[in-house]
């Protein structure tokens, strides 16, 4: 396929750094998920040569309300790695930006599965495979400057993704009306003192669950990819808007409706 060494070679000689790049669809016009797929798999291969362990996935553009703004009408796709996830004590965290790509905030709902979820969209069959659920924020970025792009650029830079930040993990048996909970619970997102974005539990493809469900089947149509595993952590997608951040700040949550604990993160 034209075009695809060089462009897994041009990110994986970016990986790390705010480096810009010209969308590739731009470069390209005939560039489309296959090929996407095929670059993130070269880069994938390579972080994995380098030591990077994976240890989840995670999903983009799970909130309708962002498609026309971003110009996408699917969800999306990337690895969560062992270097790109963090588990603050206290609810508490802190990074610094540098290196990242015009990063934004996402806040979102993690699930870590005990057993390998089927592919259905029965949200109680998927609640028996999950052990723990937790608050989550992921760090994005875009290398294509001004977030502009098509889904094939997305796919081929790791779903955007960037770093995850999980909260406290609650266990499931501990939250009753789980299902229903997770579609209905509210989030504030705060930048300092004020609200700065407020989102809602279905605003993940009608539910985190089913967000989940998308990309199971997703992965069932990818036979070069392994599905999901026991172990594996899956975060679901932003709640809210997907706001920019700076050094200096610190953002906020705070979630009603549901008993999963606020997180803060201080960007350095």
């Amino acid at each position: 396929m034209e075009h695809v060494d060089a462009f897994a070679a041009e990110l994986i000689g970016a990986l790390g750094t705010a480096q810009a790049i010209e969308p590739f669809t731009a470069r390209d016009p005939s560039f489309g998920t296959v090929q996407a797929y095929a670059v993130a798999a070269r880069v994938h291969a390579e972080r994995v040569a380098r030591g990077e362990r994976p240890v989840g996935r995670k999903i983009g553009f799970t909130n309708r309300a962002m498609w026309d703004e971003y110009g996408v009408r699917e969800p999306i796709w990337g690895y969560v790695y062992d270097t790109t996830l963090f588990r603050p004590r206290g609810g508490r965290a802190a990074t610094a930006l540098a290196g990242f790509a015009e990063p934004r905030i996402e806040p979102e709902v993690v699930l870590h599965f005990k057993a390998a979820p089927p592919p259905t969209r029965d949200e109680a069959a998927i609640l028996d495979c999950i052990d723990w659920i937790a608050h989550g924020f992921e760090i994005v970025q875009s290398p294509f400057p001004h977030w502009k792009f098509k889904v094939a650029d997305t796919i081929a830079v790791n779903g955007l993704h960037g770093e995850l930040f999980v909260g406290e993990p609650v266990p499931v048996a501990s939250i009753p009306d789980c299902a229903q909970r997770l579609r209905e619970f509210r989030i504030a997102l705060k930048k300092g003192d004020a609200v700065a974005a407020e989102g809602i539990g279905a605003n993940a493809l009608d539910s985190p669950l089913l967000a989940l469900a998308h990309l199971v089947e997703v992965l069932a149509r990818l036979p070069q990819v392994p599905p999901l595993a026991a172990g594996e952590l899956v975060t679901t997608g932003t709640l809210t808007s997907a706001l920019r951040v700076a050094p200096g700040e610190t953002w906020s949550t705070t979630l009603s409706g549901i008993a999963l604990p606020g997180l803060s993160i201080a960007f350095k």
